[in-house]
Formats: structure tokens, sequence, C-alpha cells
């Protein structure tokens, strides 16, 4: 029972701050800029670890690598906590499991985003933060719009993908 425990804690701590750092990287593949305090926050507590990796790895295109092999790091240290018994297999086994375990979170990220934007759209979509969300969201669900256009007034889109997201995740998690 306290190993179950261990995990929760584990797990959740790991899992929010993993999203922080997937936030931060997908806000800069974007080039989305957030509100100030949002942005002040996200940095602030994911610079400790991003910045001694941007010194070995640098951005490219862009794209902060920094953040996304801290998120790996993030996976695979917590993959190693919470399933103590692993710890007996081959590092290439490991590294397969922090890869699900990232996938995992890189649903759960988008998922939460997507949520966040019907909520958005439904209660007050001139909120301060809802166009740093669609902002977000967009490039993923243009191409759903697409092929699927709003009926009624209503768009599907959020709807589809997350059917899609939640598809990939029950993919992942039968590992």
């Amino acid at each position: 029972m306290l190993h179950n425990i261990l995990n929760l804690i584990v797990s959740s701590i790991a899992g929010v701050f993993a999203g922080f750092l997937l936030l931060r990287f997908w806000m800069q593949v974007q080039r989305v800029r957030p509100p100030a305090q949002l942005a002040q926050a996200i940095f602030q507590l994911t610079d400790w670890i991003v910045h001694p990796i941007r010194r070995i790895v640098p951005g490219y295109r862009g794209y902060d690598w920094a953040s996304l092999i801290a998120v790996l790091l993030v996976a695979l240290l917590t993959v190693s906590i919470t399933r103590w018994n692993l710890l007996m297999i081959a590092p290439a086994q490991l590294i397969v499991y922090g890869l699900i375990q990232l996938a995992q979170w890189i649903l759960y990220s988008l998922f939460m985003l997507l949520i966040l934007e019907v909520v958005f759209s439904w209660v007050n979509p001139h909120a301060p933060i809802a166009p740093f969300v669609r902002a977000l969201n967009e490039p993923l669900l243009s191409p759903i719009r697409r092929v699927v256009p709003a009926i009624g007034g209503i768009d599907f889109s959020p709807m589809l993908l997350l059917l899609l997201l939640n598809t990939i995740n029950m993919v992942l998690t039968a590992f």
C-alpha cells in the first residue's frame, strides 16, 4: 500500500512538471506568446532543468530541444521510481517504457488543452487565456475542421480529436 501511495505522489508531481515542460516546448514550436503571468510561472518552474540541458543541446530551427529532452529524462526517472521492479531489466526496455510514458504525457497534455478550449468556448470565450489555448490547439484542430466542418454552428472537431487521442492512449496503455 505504501508503494502505491509513493507511486501516486511521484506520478502526480512528475506528470504536472512534465506538462509544464511540454507546454514550454509547444509554445515555442507554435510561436505563441502566453499571458505574462503564465509565462513567468512556466519558465520559473522549468528553467532549472532546461538551461543546463540547453548548454549541451541548443535549440534548432525554432525548436527547444532542451525542454523535450528534459521531459524524456523526467519520464525515465519516473518510470524507474514507480516501476522499481523494472530495474532488473535491460536499459533498452527502460527507455521504451520512458518513451511510452512521454507519449502518454503528450496525449494527456493535448487532452487537457482541448478540454480547456471547450470549457472556455462555453463559459467565457473572451477570457484572457482563451486565445492562447486556442492558438495552441489550432494546428491539431484545423485539419479535422477541413474534413468535418461545423454542423449547425457546432464544431465537432474537438470531440473527434479527443476520440483519436483516447484511441491512441488505449493502444499505448496496452503495453
